[in-house]
């Protein structure tokens, strides 16, 4: 009988690819979406007709008690949340609602709905914060955000109902993981967009913040194949996901301005405006453990990533400006 999983935030990048794999594996496959009068499904527009989507928040316990009834999964994956950092300063309270106790109800509800359920919590390696590199399942934490302590109380609140109700909940603290699907509002995406709409003349000029923090950057795709690993193993641990190779802002820049054969120097403004209250400078993760456990290794590389980030962002501007002809035609 084919498995089912209930997806949390399907609808964002790493739902989108996570969706896909559970359906190359024969799931069937539930996602959670907040009722509105507009449901963004765009990354999942290819594969919408092959999984059931259900109305849910993570505001509200009782719609996710009600999503567990209707889609009976075998494993759950909340990868839902407020998950862009700025905004957490200026939503302190929204951000812990959603990231942090939105993760307490969807626990509390699969605990009484069906405790056998298989927990996946999606952690971040923004928890280390200013704790040195390299970081692993050992490293202590140091949150630099309201984002991050609202991850924080989510990964413990995880542990908790594994080591006080037995259930079979993990955490996946992955370090950041990118794609062309990647909201403009993270700073992969808008330097490939703004990289992209440079070549193409639409824009002249891209203003960034922080050139020399420095991160541990994968592809989602191979890091949603480490987040279905941890939930086929006999128990239930936490698992440091990461390249291990750490690369700075700047060198991000640099290497997407040469894929269409330009030079950042001559392109990019510094704004100090930009800047994070309090910024996390340095992250980079050893998965040695989740790579001899799981078997996990990643297969694109960061220059591959980066490249694939700008080309598909020259296709989708092209594609705009065409249709824009079209349309003053």
């Amino acid at each position: 009988m084919a498995k089912s999983a209930l997806i949390t935030g399907i609808t964002g990048q790493d739902g989108s690819y996570l969706a896909e794999l559970l359906l190359s594996k024969g799931y069937k496959v539930f996602g959670l979406v907040r009722r509105s009068s507009t449901i963004n499904v765009e990354r999942i527009s290819h594969i919408e007709k092959d999984i059931t989507l259900l109305p849910g928040d993570l505001l509200d316990q009782n719609s996710l008690a009600n999503a567990i009834r209707q889609s009976q999964p075998d494993e759950v994956y909340n990868l839902g949340a407020q998950s862009f950092v700025a905004t957490s300063w200026d939503q302190p309270e929204l951000t812990g609602q959603f990231t942090a106790l939105g993760v307490t109800r969807l626990l509390e509800a699969i605990k009484t709905e069906n405790p056998k359920i298989r927990f996946y919590q999606a952690s971040s390696s923004e928890m280390f914060g200013s704790t040195p590199p390299p970081q692993n399942e050992k490293t202590l934490f140091h949150p630099r955000s309201p984002y991050v302590v609202s991850k924080l109380y989510g990964h413990f609140a995880t542990i908790n109902y594994r080591e006080s109700y037995g259930m079979f909940a993990c955490s996946g603290i992955l370090f950041n993981h990118e794609s062309p699907r990647r909201g403009l509002e993270f700073v992969t995406r808008k330097v490939s967009d703004s990289v992209a709409k440079i070549k193409l003349g639409l824009l002249d000029k891209m203003t960034i913040g922080n050139l020399n923090a420095k991160r541990d950057w994968g592809f989602a795709g191979d890091y949603v194949r480490a987040m279905w690993m941890m939930l086929q193993q006999d128990q239930p641990e936490d698992y440091v996901i990461a390249t291990g190779i750490s690369k700075s802002v700047r060198e991000l820049v640099d290497v997407a301005f040469k894929t269409v054969d330009l030079d950042y120097r001559d392109y990019v403004i510094v704004d100090s405006s930009l800047l994070r209250p309090a910024d996390v400078d340095y992250l980079c993760g050893d998965s040695s453990y989740a790579r001899g456990k799981l078997g996990w290794k990643p297969d694109v590389a960061f220059e591959q990533l980066v490249n694939m980030m700008v080309e598909e962002d020259l296709r989708r501007n092209r594609r705009q400006m065409i249709a824009s002809k079209a349309d003053i035609g």
